[in-house]
This record gives C-alpha cells, structure tokens and sequence, in this order.
C-alpha cells in the first residue's frame, strides 16, 4: 500500500512557513533594521578626511585673523568667510574624488599626467604653505596653554606642544590617530565657541548686514589672511590623500558628501563667522585693540562663568592651535615625501624629516620674533599662504577634469564654475598681496 508523504511528512520549518516560528514579516523587519544599523555605522564610519581638513583649516591664524576682523571691522567681514566657505566646499569635494579615482596619489598621477616638475612643484607648494601656517600653530599653543595657565611662558609652551606632536609622528597608523585626535578636539571647539557666540549677546540683526560684500578701508590684509585660512587650497588638496588612506570607493562618494565633505568643512567655517561675531559684540563695541584681543576675548565668559569662563576660551584657543599643528606637519612631510617620489606615505623617512623640519621651523620663527606682537606675527604668516595656492587650486581643477582618470566622477559644469571662482579669487589676492608687500 503506497503511503501519501504529502500528508504525513512536514515541510521544513522556516521562519516563514509558522509551525511555532516567526513570521516571514517578523524576520523582514529584523533584516531591514540590521541594514539600518549597518548603514548608520557604516556612514558614521566615513567621517574622517574632511574633517582633518577642516581641523587644519580652523587653526590659530583663523581663530586671530578672525577675531581681528570683528574687533577692527565689526560685523563687515562676515560674507568673506561665506564666500570661502563655499568654494572650500567645492575644492575639498574635487579633491575627495581624486582621492577615489587616482591610483597611487594625486602627486604621483600630476607627475604622470601633466610631468614630473609640475608634481614637484605642487609637492613643494604644500611644503612651503605649512611652513606659514607653522609660525601660527607655534605662537598659537603656546599663547593658548599660557592663557591656560597664568604666568607660564608662552615659548616654553610651544617647545613642549611641538614635542608632543614630534611624538605622535612616530607611532603606526599614524593618519588614524590624528583623525581621532582631530575630530575629538574639533568637537570641544565647536562647544566652546558655539557657547561663546550666544553668551556675548551680538546684535544678530547687525551680524545679518555682514553678509553684503564691503571692503573697508585698510583691511585688504586682513581679508587675504582670512581667505587664507578659511579658504585653504593645501588642506583640500591634502584631503585627497586622507581619502586614498581609508581606501574610498566610487559607491562611498555620495555619502562621503553627506556625512564628511560638506558637514567636515562648514563645521569650521561656522565657528569662523561666531569669532567675527563675537569679536564685534566684545571687542568692536568696547573699542579694545586687536594686540589685546587674546585677553579680551578671554573674558568674554566671565559674567556667566566667572574665572572658568577665561579658561574655556583659552581651552578652545589651544585646541585650534594643537589641531592645526598635527595635520599640518603631516601633510607637509608627506607632499614633499611624495614630490621626491620617496613615497605617499607620512611614515617615509623623508616625510618624517620634512615633517620634523616643518616643526622645527615654527619654533624657530616663535623664538625670534618673540618680542613681536603674536597677533600680528600669525596674520602675516596666514596672509603669505596665498601666495601658492593658485598652483595648486589649478591642479586640483585640472586633474578633477581629466576624463581618463575621473571616469564618472569627472567635473560637471557647474563644479567647473565654482572651481575657477575660487582659482581667480585666490589669483586674485595673491597679486594684491605681493603689490602690498612691494609698496610696504
């Protein structure tokens, strides 16, 4: 007699089938918010280059160029760090795709496309660009740490923070501690100058006027100081060797807009334009000097905070200072490591000498101008940085171009439109820079 299984042999159990499990929508929505849970860590985990740019832009020289600004000129600066911050975007966001798209490093394909003196040059334009920015990451911690600690000396503070980073340049991995670092640090500054802004109680309706562009008299230098640093063509172009070292694909680029490029480089420029206002509510409307502007600003917590409310902002001044310091020296040592074609790497032997150099030189500046006014000394510096970096915006629009290279991420139009209003305004002011300096 034949025996009808059908009846009598159950099917499998399945999570969709019943039989006492699950139900198929049960386990839909447990896949579904593993997925969500995946893409959540896995955006989270794209934060990084971006934000080391910005950290490096967000330096000493931006924090005094930018105070000096609101102290001398109140609120009338502001549209110059909007106008930067947009075209920061757009020149990091060029740069993130190289950084996808170039094989080895963005030297190594200038050297492969447009010849090897061009990558050199570009190599070397980074390297003398950190040098400036050296002199202003060196004044800048030990003014910090010194307003930290009354009394102390600001040059024995900046000896003791140049160790510090000479020391990180020797452990492994090096670009992910400094990312950690960064990021960590970048977030304490956003505390502290977010809180600034609303405990000076700025006139915001003013503050709303600073967005129409007006150039005062007398204040071009200032102006190229803080395109300098709020606009700052080596930290973009730097940025595509973070990306090249956390091994970005061309699927990732969407949300390395979303999640890095965008949020990593307006974070900075934010904190940027809440200095200005601060500056003109604090220092503008009391008419203090911009040679006080450390002390006076230092202040600006006290009715709130008390003797706290000094140490917060000099907290947030040695932050700036100390992260700007860290990738500067790196990315200095690792353009010109790369130019020479020793490697793309900041653990190459030339790189660490470059970037032990890059340090060596801040210290030296500090120790002979430590008569001079810092405030001035750090906005000079800032202001000399323009003088390369229309190289190396050019560069960064050319290879952005390049169809063989790019492929799909290729330039569109309107990133072409952007990329050369930023290469003529940077053009622009360096020329205006080396008429000053020649006429002074």
């Amino acid at each position: 007699m034949s025996i009808d299984r059908s009846r009598t042999t159950r099917p499998p159990a399945t999570p969709g089938t019943g039989h006492g499990r699950i139900s198929t929508e049960t386990v839909r929505t447990i896949v579904e918010s593993s997925h969500t849970r995946r893409t959540f860590w896995r955006q989270l985990a794209l934060i990084g280059p971006a934000f080391v740019a910005g950290a490096w832009q967000f330096g000493p020289g931006n924090l005094t160029t930018a105070m000096n600004a609101g102290a001398a000129y109140g609120y009338t600066l502001i549209w110059v760090i909007i106008v930067s911050t947009i075209l920061m975007i757009f020149l990091t966001d060029m740069s993130v795709r190289l950084g996808i798209r170039t094989p080895v490093s963005l030297i190594a394909s200038v050297k492969e496309r447009l010849g090897g003196w061009v990558g050199v040059l570009a190599g070397f334009g980074v390297f003398l660009i950190t040098l400036c920015f050296s002199v202003g990451n060196a004044v800048g911690s030990g003014v910090g740490l010194s307003m930290l600690i009354p009394g102390t000396s600001p040059i024995m503070w900046t000896i003791i923070c140049t160790v510090a980073v000479a020391s990180i340049l020797f452990l492994k991995g090096i670009y992910r501690v400094v990312e950690k670092i960064l990021i960590g640090i970048v977030a304490l500054m956003a505390v502290c100058f977010i809180v600034s802004a609303f405990a000076a109680n700025p006139d915001w309706a003013a503050a709303g006027t600073g967005l129409i562009p007006i150039v005062p008299d007398n204040a071009w230098l200032l102006i190229i100081g803080l395109v300098g640093t709020n606009f700052s063509i080596n930290a973009a172009f730097y940025t595509s060797y973070g990306t090249k070292a956390r091994g970005r694909k061309k699927e990732d680029y969407r949300e390395i807009t979303i999640v890095d490029t965008i949020p990593g480089i307006v974070a900075p420029g934010i904190m940027t334009a809440l200095v200005i206002v601060v500056a003109a509510a604090v220092l503008n409307a009391t008419g203090t000097d911009a040679p006080g502007a450390f002390g006076g600003l230092a202040r600006i917590f006290e009715p709130i905070a008390g003797p706290v409310g000094a140490w917060i902002f000099a907290l947030g001044f040695f932050g700036a200072a100390f992260s700007s310091m860290i990738p500067n020296c790196v990315a200095g040592g690792t353009m010109l490591s790369d130019a020479l074609g020793k490697g793309a790497s900041a653990e190459t032997k030339t790189a660490r000498l470059g970037s032990a150099f890059i340090l060596a030189f801040g210290v030296a500046v500090t120790l002979i101008f430590s008569g001079s006014s810092p405030v001035e000394l750090i906005i000079l510096a800032q202001a000399l940085t323009v003088l390369f970096a229309p190289i190396l915006a050019l560069l960064i629009i050319v290879m952005a171009n390049d169809r063989r290279l790019m492929g799909p991420l290729r330039n569109t139009w309107w990133q072409n439109v952007f990329g050369v209003i930023g290469l003529v305004s940077v053009l622009a002011l360096s020329i205006r820079l080396i008429i000053s300096l020649i006429g002074s």
